[in-house]
């Protein structure tokens, strides 16, 4: 007869291991993933920019022509 449940002892402490590891791995992915979200929602696109440059970098990629540029310049003026 052997000890320790037939000479299995090292499943008794490996299994332990695991436990720690795949319930560590478990909150990281938690953790990670609340992370991302907050980071998303936070960074709004345009949140707390000027008009103005928006529409000057609008320009500046050929988004909008000149007289579409001039005419949101007059508007913001």
């Amino acid at each position: 007869m052997m000890d320790w449940y037939g000479g299995m002892w090292w499943w008794m402490m490996f299994g332990g291991l695991f436990m720690l590891v795949f319930w560590g791995g478990i909150i990281a992915l938690i953790i990670w993933g609340v992370k991302k979200l907050v980071e998303r929602s936070g960074s709004g696109a345009g949140q707390g920019r000027d008009p103005l440059d928006i529409a000057k970098e609008r320009y500046a990629r050929g988004e909008i022509s000149k007289e579409e540029f001039a005419q949101i310049k007059k508007d913001l003026s």
